[in-house]
């Protein structure tokens, strides 16, 4: 299937561009505080390592604000400021070196204020992200459109791009996000039919990885195969390393993660009563072990020598078990047996080499 992605502004987050022809650039927000640079740093690095393209932090006070220097100093990726309230926090973060604004122009104290943000900004070359989220959408919205719908998202997120782009700043990107999928859709695919503005998927408040995975899964694969998406990210309660890993996993089944960064692709059937060696432990296992391998490679995990080699005809490398065995192929050729103690290691040794 072949994805015609609507042509957006390219925006510039440091060395990381969005939009365009760019790829699809995966986003995290660190749940740490943000005055605690260590372990900020500590956590960022763990997310660079998994794969985040962008990271972003809360900034609700000086303190965190004075903070952004020294985390940007440490980190390889760019740095967005998460801003609520108050507009210098706004401007000490952009004098601190961040590389993005996130922020909600309608809370920061007004138009003369907004108007020293978008200036400084502009002088540093740093967009703005407009965020708006259906759970605090404006009253009068609400009553307009009787209740959240998508309409009135996108009619929020026109009142705040309008203080930006009333003063000339069109360095924009914009996020419509629910914690209802099919709302979420709704409101980017909208969006999406009346401007060019690059936009930055997710569904909010997703809840715990498997709910946010699914409800991610369904509104950022739909959008993004309708051709609708510049950067994601996947909101978990939890680890947000697991943000990474499921936004990869999204981009991956949609075919259109950068291959730079692609992990292997691991295909396991779901046993049956053929099943004769420890599949799933064997299964884990290797996705344990293949977690952080970036191969452009598939490897088929399959319970029965009958069936595997021929289902697992598309992998680069397999194994198919047999009675506490397994026949190891290549393209659903055999080219091995070994003992079942020996599967995963025989694997790993082959994965190497390729």
């Amino acid at each position: 299937m072949k994805i015609n992605r609507r042509k957006t502004r390219t925006v510039k987050i440091g060395d990381v561009a969005i939009g365009g022809s760019h790829p699809i650039a995966i986003q995290s927000m660190c749940n740490t505080d943000t005055c605690d640079v260590a372990q900020t740093v500590q956590q960022i690095q763990k997310l660079t390592e998994a794969g985040c393209d962008i990271i972003r932090v809360a900034v609700p006070g000086e303190e965190a604000a004075e903070a952004l220097k020294a985390i940007k100093a440490q980190i390889a990726i760019p740095l967005v400021a998460d801003i609520h309230f108050d507009y210098r926090l706004a401007l000490k973060a952009i004098a601190n070196g961040v590389d993005k604004l996130r922020i909600n122009p309608g809370n920061i104290g007004g138009r003369k204020k907004v108007h020293e943000v978008v200036c400084a900004a502009r002088d540093r070359g740093i967009p703005i992200r407009i965020g708006v989220n259906g759970g605090s959408l404006e009253k009068d919205l609400l009553e307009k459109y009787g209740g959240l719908t998508a309409a009135g998202m996108v009619e929020s997120a026109e009142r705040h791009m309008a203080y930006l782009l009333d003063d000339g700043f069109s360095d924009i990107v914009v996020s419509l996000k629910s914690s209802d999928p099919l709302m979420t859709i709704d409101a980017y695919a909208l969006f999406s039919e009346k401007y060019d503005f690059p936009v930055h998927l997710g569904v909010t408040e997703a809840g715990i990885l498997k709910s946010a995975a699914i409800k991610s899964a369904v509104a950022m694969g739909h959008l993004i195969l309708s051709g609708i998406g510049d950067t994601l990210r996947v909101s978990v309660t939890g680890d947000p390393v697991t943000e990474v890993e499921t936004a990869q996993a999204i981009l991956q089944s949609c075919g259109c993660l950068n291959q730079t960064a692609r992990p292997v692709t691991v295909v396991s059937c779901p046993t049956c009563g053929r099943t004769q060696i420890d599949l799933i432990g064997i299964a884990e296992e290797m996705n344990r072990r293949l977690k952080n391998v970036k191969k452009p490679i598939k490897v088929a995990v399959m319970g029965c020598v009958v069936n595997g080699p021929g289902e697992g005809r598309e992998a680069d490398i397999g194994v198919a078990g047999g009675n506490g065995k397994g026949v190891l192929f290549k393209k659903g050729q055999i080219f091995k047996t070994v003992p079942e103690d020996q599967i995963v290691d025989a694997m790993m040794q082959e994965i190497e080499k390729m």
